[in-house]
């Protein structure tokens, strides 16, 4: 067991030297600056490795090592991006960072509506309230269909919610202001953030997330599946060749959002991405907190 933690770069509040005050062993991270699609340098690698050693802490984790859109939906330029990406875990290898978290959630990675919700104790955290996020697909996104998803997700998942009946409720007194939070909170400061699909001076994202959403029409549950097969297929090699662990983390929420389908949430899935790539480098991370997000996931019999 080591101890590690999630650290954003050298622009986090929280700095290296107070994760070392408090035991921390290793740091999970990535090359943030890096935009999206191109090689992570070992140069790059190497400069950010040393830093977190000089603070007598090791990179034991590289939490994201993007997969792009391309790979997900399988656009023509799929097999330039496992070029691009082979490359990245070469560099990787070489200077000794052996294991890789990533996700293959299509266009939204991890999902909440809200990143500092107060709780009674002065604490704060992410949180997922899924009226708003019903509110924000039928009357922000509009995306077609959405009315009719968010009724039928209702009816299966028998939480006694009727979240059409909450979105059309928050419709009547929603400000501008308030709809501008859940598209920052939804799109922008997570999807920008971990996916660089978006960015903070995006004058259209809600235009340019539907667009990503149509890159995506006519890819249900099995293409999605067949698409990361065709990758995991195509890296294995390299990560035979540096002992690198590949490790899905599962999706977050584990429901299919936004008309997209989503391939890691249950424990059907985990088995078919193992059987489909019998690899020992194709691995999972065990996000206990996304599974149980789910109440057809046992978190318990899955372990």
């Amino acid at each position: 067991m080591e101890r590690t933690w999630r650290w954003f770069g050298k622009k986090d509040k929280i700095t290296l030297a107070q994760l070392k005050q408090i035991g921390v062993e290793g740091i999970v991270t990535a090359l943030h600056d890096v935009p999206l699609g191109e090689v992570w340098t070992r140069e790059k690698i190497h400069e950010l490795k040393e830093y977190i050693e000089s603070y007598g802490m090791k990179w034991s984790v590289v939490e994201s090592l993007p997969v792009v859109e391309t790979l997900k939906y399988g656009g023509p330029d799929r097999d330039h991006q496992i070029e691009v990406y082979k490359e990245s875990l070469r560099n990787l290898g070489e200077e000794g960072i052996k294991c890789i978290c990533y996700n293959f959630m299509p266009v939204l990675d991890w999902a909440r509506t809200d990143l500092a919700h107060d709780n009674p104790n002065g604490a704060n955290n992410l949180y997922m309230n899924w009226g708003e996020f019903a509110y924000f697909d039928i009357y922000i996104l509009q995306r077609e269909g959405a009315r009719e998803d968010w009724a039928e997700f209702s009816k299966e998942h028998k939480w006694g919610r009727d979240l059409v009946a909450e979105a059309d409720e928050i419709k009547k007194t929603s400000t501008p202001e308030q709809d501008h939070a859940l598209v920052e909170n939804i799109v922008i400061k997570t999807q920008g953030f971990v996916s660089g699909n978006f960015s903070e001076g995006d004058s259209a994202p809600v235009q340019k997330f539907r667009d990503l959403l149509k890159l995506y029409d006519g890819i249900d549950k099995k293409k999605l599946q067949e698409n990361m097969k065709y990758w995991l297929e195509a890296i294995m090699p390299i990560c035979d060749e540096y002992d690198i662990n590949m490790c899905v983390h599962p999706d977050d929420p584990p429901y299919p959002v936004f008309g997209l389908p989503r391939i890691i949430g249950r424990a059907e899935d985990i088995q078919w991405m193992l059987d489909a790539v019998p690899n020992k480098h194709n691995g999972l991370t065990f996000c206990a907190g996304s599974f149980s997000a789910g109440e057809h996931n046992d978190c318990v019999a899955m372990a």
